[in-house]
């Protein structure tokens, strides 16, 4: 429902979005209610969505330019985004894999503005800003307890997390990175994930083999090769 204390622009409702209907004794949607909900998704895809990658979209670069070179994987984002209701339903992810610059921080972003345009919960971190926030919830004024950290974590329908590996490891580190991983694993919640580690070997070195064997059960794998695009002349 519409927040009610934002006022209607056709003066027609209370601004709930609906209007009662007396000689029914039901509600029927006020005409404002399309394009106050449009509003309202826009703004929560700015509040979560870099603004970089607002506008991305499959059939327009950078992603068309990814597509030429690595077809496959951007055939298989595509068919997860499709049918992004059953797989979110379902805890199925993404795992993207790749060097810098190959476009799976873009690709990622896709799949997360196709859920928020859907109307599901997302949540974006890189891991390095994922673990400061964290971090945060052992201070003594915190605003927010460990608990409720890890409930939000674990609730959203789809947690987005970039640079996975990025962070230099330690047992506290470890062990955050588990317990997320393992929450969304038991409540079947999905994930996507990006890295710059494109061997099994060096994400078990990194995260640990029971993190790696969680993911890889949660998600299908898909490896981006190819120079930095970022560094690329012409």
């Amino acid at each position: 429902m519409l927040r009610p204390d934002a006022p209607c622009p056709y003066g027609t409702c209370d601004g709930s979005g609906f209007v009662d209907d007396d000689e029914t004794q039901s509600a029927r949607p006020c005409r404002c209610r399309p394009e106050r909900m449009a509003g309202r998704r826009s703004a929560v895809l700015s509040a979560v969505i870099p603004k970089k990658y607002r506008g991305v979209g499959f059939d327009r670069p950078p992603v068309s330019e990814i597509s030429e070179r690595a077809p496959g994987q951007v055939r298989a984002i595509r068919k997860f985004v499709r049918e992004l209701d059953a797989n979110l339903d379902a805890g199925r992810g993404l795992w993207l894999f790749g060097g810098p610059g190959t476009g799976k921080t873009t690709l990622a972003m896709i799949v997360s503005k196709a859920a928020l345009d859907a109307g599901r919960t997302v949540a974006i971190y890189s891991l390095p800003k994922l673990l400061a926030e964290i971090r945060t919830t052992f201070d003594e004024d915190a605003v927010h307890s460990y608990t409720s950290l890890l409930d939000k974590l674990t609730e959203v329908d789809l947690l987005h997390i970039d640079d996975v590996g990025a962070e230099k490891t330690s047992d506290w580190v470890l062990e955050q990175l588990y317990a997320i991983v393992n929450a969304r694993y038991e409540e079947e919640r999905s994930v996507v994930i990006t890295t710059n580690l494109v061997e099994r070997e060096q994400m078990v070195e990194q995260i640990k083999e029971r993190t790696v064997s969680r993911l890889e059960e949660m998600c299908e794998v898909l490896p981006l090769y190819g120079e930095d695009a970022r560094r690329r002349v012409g």
